[in-house]
């Protein structure tokens, strides 16, 4: 993979509840020295002993916090893998999902736009929330504790945001788990095939 170019990034993305983080693991095993991953940037926050606030001046300045690192830990990635795609968990927009004011203010806030974040990734893929299928959310994972009604709006939004990214792949919550796998797995080694040729 020496060819690829310098900028390849790849978001996975997707509402609460959608089996990303399983789906990412499994995906980094089976391009085992092909792909650097980026973890996701509000977990490591909130884990971190950051509290969850409702606050709005509280919240702009974790999703400051947090688009800042999400963009530092891209960059750390590439950096270090120079010759790896770069797979992200979340990416830096979807921040604009949690932000208690409107876009504009967001993107003035984050000194971009639509546009400069795009650019950013040549591929985004979207897994949908099991909720929107009616199956349980809960997790393992603590920092997640959003109810289903809670994960369909945010997975609502989410998509809007992501699905004006020119090559956006939607994962339905209908499909089986393994399918949703392997779509992952396909678009990823369909991107690689692209930049080897």
């Amino acid at each position: 993979m020496t060819n690829l170019h310098i900028k390849k990034r790849i978001v996975i993305t997707g509402g609460p509840g959608a089996g990303k983080t399983t789906a990412l693991d499994l995906i980094r095993r089976e391009f085992s020295g092909k792909i650097a991953s980026v973890p996701e940037s509000a977990t490591m926050i909130f884990s971190g002993g950051i509290e969850r606030s409702t606050n709005n001046k509280v919240l702009k300045s974790q999703q400051k916090a947090i688009f800042d690192l999400q963009k530092n830990l891209e960059d750390i990635q590439r950096a270090t893998y120079p010759e790896c795609l770069i797979l992200c968990d979340r990416g830096t927009l979807d921040g604009l999902a949690y932000w208690p004011g409107t876009e504009e203010d967001f993107f003035k806030e984050m000194n971009t736009s639509f546009e400069q974040e795009f650019s950013r990734y040549d591929a985004v893929i979207f897994f949908e929330t099991a909720a929107k299928s009616g199956e349980s959310i809960r997790s393992n994972n603590p920092i997640r504790n959003e109810s289903e009604a809670a994960a369909i709006a945010l997975d609502t939004k989410l998509q809007k945001i992501w699905s004006k990214h020119p090559n956006y792949n939607l994962v339905v919550s209908s499909e089986s788990f393994i399918h949703k796998v392997m779509f992952g797995i396909m678009t990823i080694e369909n991107i690689i095939k692209q930049y080897n040729q």
